[in-house]
């Protein structure tokens, strides 16, 4: 069933969380959190986001929040640790968030940055994990297939495990696949999957070795399990920056899955400075639980939005609700 616009605003509550530092060029995350039935769910697409796609979001918060609970075939799902774009010097105190995690996912081809920048911040990465340790690279598409072509040339000594969204089209996906191919380095998408009209034209096309399933961008549990059903293609369940709320959604979707065999980007609850429960889904031995989240009304209140910011979520909202 789908929730009235009234009792999704009559428990709504919108929160400004600081992050630990710059991320995806934001300093603060904002989210609405509601109450449903099923427990607290959340509705946090990013701000310059238009209607259309905020929508999908929304239909995951109620998914999430009234729709039918999702099996759970393990109690903890393995998470990789985060490293922004951040100077060799300050990885290790990053790395010191996710306490036990094997993997790491670096962010990669920032426009503030260049490509030595990138390779020194791996290489660090690389020191500090060890030979066994895995390394996942993410540009989020900002590379052109030659600037990608490069990228993999110069960052292949350390190891990946696998580079994420090098470029943005799936043509060029294709392309670059082909190119970097005898370096037995796979291919994930992400863009590609969560911002299509067609989430599974990626895969249709041979685009990819591996998915990145995030359960906001996708409608939720239900819909996003059905997409790795139908895609036949290994998945990584990685999150969109969310509080731990959100992060449970992604943790119950990877729980629920048949097959699971990356470490998932569900740890991020690592780069908030604040979160809204007195429990938050940090890595705890590389690993976090999949559990629903009891939030706490002494958070929710000191990290309250600014009025406007609440005012301008709330018409949101109600935009998003209508188109569903």
């Amino acid at each position: 069933m789908t929730p009235t616009l009234a009792e999704l605003l009559d428990t709504a509550r919108v929160v400004a969380l600081p992050l630990r530092q710059r991320f995806r060029g934001i300093d603060t995350r904002e989210a609405m959190l509601i109450e449903g039935p099923n427990g607290w769910t959340e509705f946090s697409p990013f701000t310059e986001y238009d209607d259309a796609e905020a929508a999908t979001w929304l239909a995951a918060a109620i998914d999430f929040g009234w729709g039918p609970l999702p099996a759970v075939m393990r109690p903890t799902v393995r998470v990789n640790a985060t490293m922004p774009v951040v100077e060799p010097a300050r990885v290790a105190d990053v790395l010191a968030r996710f306490p036990g995690c094997r993997t790491v996912k670096v962010k990669v081809a920032d426009p503030g940055s260049t490509l030595a920048d990138d390779v020194a911040r791996v290489a660090k990465v690389r020191e500090l994990l060890g030979p066994d340790g895995r390394i996942r690279v993410d540009a989020n598409g900002a590379w052109t297939i030659d600037e990608a072509e490069r990228a993999v040339h110069a960052l292949a000594e350390y190891d990946l495990e696998y580079v994420e969204q090098p470029c943005a089209s799936v043509d060029e996906l294709v392309e670059i696949r082909r190119r970097i191919r005898h370096k037995g380095i796979p291919v994930a998408a992400d863009e590609s999957v969560r911002k299509a009209a067609d989430p599974l034209a990626v895969a249709r096309a041979g685009a990819a070795d591996l998915l990145v399933i995030k359960a906001q961008p996708l409608g939720g549990v239900t819909a996003a399990s059905r997409i790795v059903a139908e895609a036949g293609l290994p998945v990584v369940v990685s999150s969109a920056l969310d509080t731990s709320i959100g992060l449970s959604m992604g943790a119950h979707l990877a729980a629920g899955l048949p097959e699971l065999d990356y470490d998932c980007g569900l740890g991020t609850a690592a780069l908030l400075a604040a979160d809204v429960t007195d429990a938050p889904l940090l890595p705890e031995g590389g690993a976090i639980q999949v559990r629903r989240i009891e939030v706490s009304g002494e958070l929710l209140d000191r990290w309250a939005a600014p009025v406007d910011r609440a005012g301008w979520w709330r018409e949101r909202l109600a935009r998003c609700h209508a188109l569903l």
